[in-house]
């Protein structure tokens, strides 16, 4: 096990030295462990490298908040292992963490498998729920739904040791570092960009998996050039300890055949895979001693630079709006909107979104607080109930909205605050909840 400063993730490595290097990334709210089944057979034929997302299986409680900052933590162990060029397999948020790198280090990353993904995970609001529930209620509620998330129901009623395992997992997962994990997914979105994924790859998905089925897989290999579908029977969202042997097989013909192809050339790595060990650089060319450098060009005056385009403020406001208040939300709110308000809809996007949301002076749990009080003084309960979830998804907690609406009474006066307390309650109860 490794030393996990900020900057890198918790690893465990498998397998020969010299052999080339496979990593793997877990799902949320599990461990390295999950793969285990696979690493008697995987070790034999690659240096396997496994980690731990922050806050999971005792690795150190720093949470990354954003898919592109775990896949950096991930690159900087690997540069520490010495590793420039490896193969990914990834399951779920591994499997985003190895589509963001096939993105932003297509040298790195030889072959890909993506299990259990997506191109987007659901929607951004089943995500910032979860947090919701967890800051509320810590990790119980997660841990108590994994089992039906994550295997079949003959599975998980003929394995009740390995469900007992799966729920302590995720019991013992830092509560923040979940969190921000969530919110990694919530804001992970390459519908886009998947035509810039050229490594080969594979997606790999249970038949039964209700998170991220068989639908997403198509999606991703409708989108990415070249790409095969594998759907493993009999497997929900963790296939690879529901199916340990198939997903094995399917992981060691993927890997294999892409090593081949790049071996004999019928794939070019864009740079040579590198070992473990770091190794020198070789010498360049020697220079003669009487060669003469060319002159240097003479320098030219530079162009005057394009004046900067202004932002567009309607988009940023919509963004930022959804962020805040829920793509259920914004959606009702514009669907509600008819030609006579539609200016109107669109001013306060700009302006209220676009404009003051979006400034650097606050930061958003704090403007949270300010829209509770200043709706609860204004008696606007409509807008108190929508600003109440926002509140929670952006990170108060109840009682610190409690704490607003009791400091907002002292000004607004008893019956404007009792009436937001009222409403607000009623939210944070269904709010917390946890589903199911």
């Amino acid at each position: 096990m490794s030393e996990t400063p900020q900057s890198t993730l918790q690893y465990r490595v498998d397998g020969p030295e010299d052999a080339p290097v496979l990593v793997i990334g877990p799902s949320l709210g599990t461990t390295w462990h999950m793969w285990d089944r696979q690493i008697p057979e995987l070790a034999g034929a690659w240096r396997v490298v496994r980690f731990d997302l922050p806050g999971h299986g005792g690795a150190p409680a720093q949470p990354a908040h954003s898919v592109a900052e775990l896949g950096d933590r991930l690159i900087a162990t690997l540069d520490g292992l010495g590793v420039q060029r490896f193969g990914y397999a990834g399951c779920s948020i591994g499997g985003a963490i190895g589509a963001d790198l096939a993105l932003r280090h297509p040298h790195r990353v030889s072959s890909l498998a993506l299990v259990a993904a997506s191109p987007r995970f659901g929607t951004a609001d089943e995500y910032r729920q979860r947090g919701v529930i967890v800051r509320a209620n810590g990790m119980e509620p997660m841990a108590r739904s994994a089992p039906e998330r994550w295997f079949t129901p003959a599975y998980a009623a003929a394995q009740p040791a390995i469900v007992e395992w799966a729920v302590q997992m995720v019991r013992t997962t830092d509560p923040a570092c979940y969190i921000a994990a969530c919110e990694a997914l919530a804001a992970f979105d390459i519908r886009s960009d998947l035509g810039r994924i050229t490594v080969p790859t594979l997606a790999l998905v249970g038949a039964e998996d209700r998170v991220t089925g068989p639908g997403e897989a198509r999606t991703l290999v409708a989108g990415i050039p070249g790409a095969g579908l594998a759907v493993v029977p009999g497997a929900s969202h963790l296939a690879p300890v529901e199916q340990p042997a198939a997903v094995t097989d399917l992981l060691v013909r993927h890997f294999s055949t892409a090593r081949q192809e790049t071996l004999t050339g019928l794939v070019t790595p864009p740079a040579a895979s590198a070992p473990l060990a770091s190794a020198p650089a070789p010498p360049g060319p020697e220079v003669p001693a009487d060669a003469v450098a060319p002159a240097p060009a003479p320098l030219q005056p530079a162009a005057p630079a394009a004046p900067a385009a202004p932002p567009d403020l309607y988009e940023r406001g919509m963004r930022i709006r959804r962020e805040v208040l829920g793509d259920a939300h914004v959606d009702a709110e514009t669907a509600g909107a008819d030609a006579f308000g539609k200016d109107f809809d669109e001013l306060t996007t700009r302006q209220a979104w676009g404009e003051v949301w979006s400034r650097d002076g606050l930061d958003r749990r704090t403007r949270a607080a300010v829209a509770l009080a200043a709706l609860a003084t204004g008696g606007h309960l409509d807008d108190l109930a929508a600003h109440t979830r926002a509140a929670l998804r952006a990170g108060l907690t109840p009682d610190e909205i409690k704490e607003v609406l009791l400091q907002t009474g002292v000004y607004c006066g008893v019956p404007a605050a009792s009436a937001a307390f009222r409403v607000a309650g009623a939210v944070i109860r269904e709010e917390t909840t946890p589903r199911g």
